[in-house]
């Protein structure tokens, strides 16, 4: 059975996910406005995978007994100023989330809660590729400084994620 105050985290942690859902969905619906349909293609496959960790860690916490209260999710911003300025946000995102997760796994450790320590060894894990993937568009952009031959190379190369 888990604390109430694993019971809360793990609460948390499905409204984090769901914002990043929605986040991503919005950097999705920017990009396609913006006609960079490869970047909003990308967004939207990661707005999924955000949802699939939304719904792992609902189903854990119900596997463990627990309780779903599904909260509000915080409003998302809908404009930015550049692909580069997107995908930077999408980055820092990432390193906030990475830290929650490690943060969690603490708390999990200090409670002696074996089972959702083992759980949130997959997220750190994901972590690190959510970050490196993100981080690596970035310096693309970086390096194209703007170029439009380049952005749009990027666009289509980003596009072929499912």
């Amino acid at each position: 059975m888990l604390s109430e105050k694993m019971q809360n985290e793990l609460n948390q942690r499905i409204n984090d996910e769901l914002y990043a859902w929605y986040l991503y969905l919005a950097v999705s619906a920017h990009f396609e406005a913006e006609n960079l349909a490869g970047m909003a293609q990308w967004m939207r496959a990661q707005a999924q995978e955000e949802m699939g960790h939304a719904m792992k860690n609902f189903n854990f916490l119900l596997e463990r007994g627990g309780r779903v209260s599904l909260r509000p999710v915080r409003e998302v911003p809908d404009k930015w100023d550049t692909p580069l300025a997107a995908f930077e946000a999408a980055y820092q995102h990432e390193r906030k989330v990475s830290k929650i997760y490690a943060d969690f796994l603490e708390l999990a450790r200090a409670e002696k809660d074996h089972a959702t320590e083992i759980f949130l060894q997959w997220f750190v894990t994901e972590q690190v590729e959510e970050e490196a993937q993100t981080l690596a568009i970035v310096e693309k952009l970086k390096l194209m400084h703007n170029a439009p031959g380049g952005l749009f190379m990027l666009d289509r190369e980003l596009g072929q994620r499912k």
